[in-house]
């Protein structure tokens, strides 16, 4: 009951306008009756009369005052008004009722994605020195090369660098306030009073983070958290799960089974970072186990950050690199970099081996457009609605002309009776945000604040955006209605202009337009996530069980025992050993390989450490020279393999020409003794890149690949789990799928296009809205027509073909515009992907035949009915 709560959003908007003395005992009646709602009827039922009850209050006797407001002095023309358009949308219940429909779903849609992309721009705003903070990226190239002077883009440096850059840089620039160093995460295995659970998110951090980053702080003190070895601050989800309500402030937690480390604080890094961790263990423990890596240049494991002061630039800082350069770095390696604001991290990095996940620009400039859209097409549908429902007005404004009325004053009454409507659908917009809210956290897997909503300034934008809407969408409506000429009128001889009807028209061209963008957009983003779902990686990940041990000491002294064990098992097909997995995070290696002019070229390429089977687990093929084997024992030590894009790298168009050179990575040197063939083993918005194999040594190893050949997994993970606890009693069973862990790179944009997905339909749903609006009218207009056609013998279908003609002659208009502008926006959305569906014809196709079938679908509940009707009826005064 603890995690069911009343809706936050009324919550809030009772406090806001319910008089401060009368807050806390309603408040508290209403919470007791929704509990008791929800234990007898379930939360859903309690959620909708706790809304009812909250707009219900709304009374003069509840209702804080207003103070220092005037009353107009024309109140009562006002309030008589306000009364008519009461009355005139009561009156014509369909149309108010079609408009104040498409109108809300249109505005909930806005207030949706606008909740979305907000929080989407706020990544990282929560620092104090969000202006001020910069992180480094760096530049590896070739050996020897010389990079002080030269500049390159940020898309070829990456953001995961070394470690003696940071107390460098403190030093060589004055306007550095504070710096910062982090690494990349550490699998642990971590027990506290018989709770043992390996970790994966846990890496080492200099003692200044507090400086840098403005977590929310929840224990312990920040300034000295991290100072001393062997201490570690936790997130508040990890203190939760080891030591529960309990302070876990000097507890201590056993470490890979050895160290003891001190639980020195307990922060939350607010959802809207560009990177969080589980825990942060002091970089002087890091320091203490190995002190070599902070005088390498070579070394990559950290990410560096720091702030300015107020009165630096950091151009200045830029333009100094070169001496920076020359003062610290002496490598035999080419490197240089340059800094990235923190306000690019998230949105604007085109860097690689980001920290953690990074956002799409261009999917933000997608939903923004959504909302335009939809928002556009409910305007569309009032404006629409409206002037044809010109004729049925056209007596009404004859008549107040003729008694004296002036044309402002029927503007201003047919304004009012706009911005009711638009007010009605806010009130049932905001009803559906608090709906759908919930929903659309659920869809993207992040908490989206909404107390911003419900600020005074949001609340006064919103009455404003509120009130701008009404006038702009009834706007062009009260103009032609106030203009008819009553003479006209009362004689029977007034028509509707052309001007009218074509405008009418073109609405209805847009409309379809807009409909069928949206729909041919949705066809696009299913079909490119079907593409990357689907597409041939290079490798067989399907039935693939990875164990994950974290490179435990116990588990690696027993690798080739263990891997036996697991071999016994009948379902295992084979087993194979490696540090990573495709999927998985892997380091790069200085590797030196002999090029075709005989010349030893130094590159970085990724480095996989594996042994003899990974390639057959993953069914790899070899496209030149051969796999490890033990019946060669120095491949352990001087051999090494490499995909096609390293061949390519070091200057081989045929892979077969790279077998048999020399090599040197990593402290070994030998030959390069076979070429895999290219396999994506990071996701497909990036190609693939240059990979080098190396056979991994017992030390360096962390996972076992195993590959089942048994349809019955339940039983089969029972086995290999029992195997498990057989041969490593002391470090849990952590398994997962490698098809599975390699598709979570996609999670985000799985989620972009269900969200995209339901936006669409609601957009299409919208449309169809106006168009049912327009059938009924143009079916009541055209009664007498359909009447004497059908005394003169016309069947039903012919009559339902000439009411949808129209229509359809509109329909291809718009589809002829929406096709390039449709092409357009998509094409520059796949450009994120360097793997890409192609756009054919059939996914026009498919939005066209969508669109036109439920707009006739749309059309038929009406016009079938009109084509059926009795004629007499309708003939009956003729």
């Amino acid at each position: 009951m603890s995690e069911v709560r009343p809706p936050r959003l009324f919550t809030k908007f009772f406090k806001w306008y319910c008089k401060a003395p009368l807050q806390e005992s309603i408040l508290g009646d209403l919470e007791e009756a929704f509990y008791t709602e929800v234990e007898s009827k379930g939360q859903l039922i309690a959620r909708w009369k706790y809304i009812w009850t909250i707009l219900r209050f709304i009374r003069p006797g509840i209702v804080r005052s207003l103070e220092g407001t005037q009353k107009l002095n024309n109140y009562g023309m006002i309030k008589n008004n306000i009364k008519i358009g009461m009355r005139s949308i009561l009156r014509n219940k369909v149309f108010s009722i079609l408009n104040v429909t498409g109108l809300s779903v249109g505005l909930a849609s806005c207030l949706l994605i606008l909740i979305y992309v907000k929080h989407e721009l706020s990544y990282d705003t929560y620092n104090a020195n969000y202006e001020s903070t910069y992180r480094v990226l760096h530049y590896f190239g070739e050996e020897g090369a010389d990079l002080k002077n030269e500049v390159f883009p940020r898309a070829e440096h990456q953001v995961w660098g070394n470690a003696p850059i940071a107390p460098a840089l403190k030093e060589f620039y004055p306007e550095i306030e504070s710096i910062f160093r982090f690494t990349s995460s550490f699998n642990w295995l971590i027990e506290y009073e018989g709770k043992r659970f390996q970790e994966k998110d846990v890496v080492f951090a200099d003692s200044t983070f507090y400086k840098i980053f403005s977590w929310d702080w929840l224990a312990g003190n920040p300034e000295t958290a991290l100072v001393r070895p062997a201490t570690i601050i936790l997130s508040e989800k990890l203190a939760k799960k080891y030591f529960g309500n309990k302070n876990p402030i000097g507890e201590s937690l056993l470490m890979d089974g050895d160290d003891l480390f001190e639980v020195t604080g307990v922060y939350h890094i607010p959802d809207n970072s560009h990177f969080s961790a589980d825990a942060f263990v002091s970089m002087s423990t890091f320091k203490g186990f190995r002190p070599q890596i902070f005088d390498s240049w070579g070394y990559v494991d950290f990410y560096t950050y720091f702030t300015l002061n107020n009165q630096a630039n950091i151009e200045t800082l830029s333009a100094k690199i070169p001496d920076f350069l020359t003062t610290y770095h002496e490598s035999e390696y080419g490197y240089t970099f340059q800094f990235e604001p923190l306000k690019d991290a998230y949105l604007n990095s085109e860097a690689g081996r980001q920290p953690g996940p990074i956002g799409s620009k261009s999917n933000i400039y997608l939903f923004v457009s959504v909302a335009v859209f939809i928002l556009l097409i409910a305007c569309i549908n009032f404006v629409n609605i409206s002037t044809a429902r010109s004729i049925d007005r056209a007596k009404e404004v004859a008549v107040r002309k003729t008694l004296g009325s002036r044309r402002s004053p029927l503007i201003s009454q047919f304004l009012i009776e706009s911005v009711l409507i638009t007010f009605f659908a806010a009130i049932v917009a905001v009803l559906m945000v608090s709906l759908g809210h919930g929903y659309l956290e659920l869809f993207i897997g992040k908490q989206l604040s909404v107390d911003w909503l419900f600020s005074p300034v949001s609340l006064l934008i919103g009455l404003l955006l509120v009130l701008l809407l009404g006038v702009l969408a009834g706007l062009y409506p009260a103009f032609i209605l106030s203009n008819y000429r009553p003479l006209q009128v009362l004689r029977g001889s007034f028509k509707n202009s052309s001007k009218g009807i074509w405008l009418r028209k073109s609405l209805v061209v847009l409309q379809f337009a807009l409909s069928i963008m949206l729909l041919a957009g949705t066809a696009i983003v299913y079909q490119q996530l079907n593409y990357i779902r689907d597409y041939d990686k290079g490798f067989e990940s399907e039935q693939i069980l990875v164990i994950d041990y974290g490179g435990d000491y116990k588990v690696k002294r027993n690798i080739d025992f263990i891997k036996a064990e697991l071999l016994k098992h009948s379902a295992v097909e084979s087993v194979s050993v490696s540090r990573a997995t495709p999927g998985d995070f892997f380091p790069n290696a200085g590797t030196t390989i002999e090029t075709p002019n005989g010349e030893m070229l130094a590159k970085s390429p990724a480095i996989y450490e594996i042994d003899e089977d990974f390639i057959p687990t993953y069914d790899m093929q070899m496209v030149a020279g051969r796999n490890f084997s033990k019946s060669f024992p120095t491949d352990t030590t001087k051999a090494l393999l490499v995909n096609e894009a390293t061949a390519k790298l070091y200057g081989y168009s045929n892979p077969e020409d790279i077998v048999g050179k020399n090599f040197s990575q990593w402290g070994r040197e030998g030959k390069v003794i076979g070429v895999v063939e290219d396999f994506n083993y990071v996701s497909l918005h990036s190609e693939v890149e240059p990979l080098a194999l190396r056979y991994s040594i017992w030390w360096s190893t962390e996972k076992f690949s195993v590959k089942l050949k048994s349809t019955d997994l339940g039983s089969t993970l029972g086995g290999l789990e029992a195997i498990w606890k057989e041969a490593v009693p002391s470090y849990p069973f952590n398994t997962y799928f490698n098809d599975m862990s390699f598709n979570n790179q996609y999670e985000a944009d799985e989620r972009f296009g269900i969200i995209f997905y339901s936006f669409s339909i609601l957009a299409v749903f919208v449309a169809c809205l106006g168009l049912f609006g327009l059938t009924i009218y143009t079916t009541n207009q055209r009664a007498k027509e359909i009447g004497i056609r059908k005394v003169l013998g016309a069947s039903v279908q012919r009559i339902v073909t000439i009411l949808s003609f129209d229509f359809i002659k509109l329909y291809g208009i718009a589809l002829l515009l929406a096709i390039p502008v449709a092409y357009w926006i998509m094409s520059t959305w796949l450009a994120s992907f360097a793997y890409q569906t192609s756009i054919g014809w059939q996914v026009f196709g498919f939005a066209a035949s969508i669109t036109l079938a439920v707009s006739l679908l749309t059309m038929s509940f009406k016009t079938i009915g009109a084509a059926m009707s009795n004629p007499t009826r309708i003939l009956k005064d003729e």
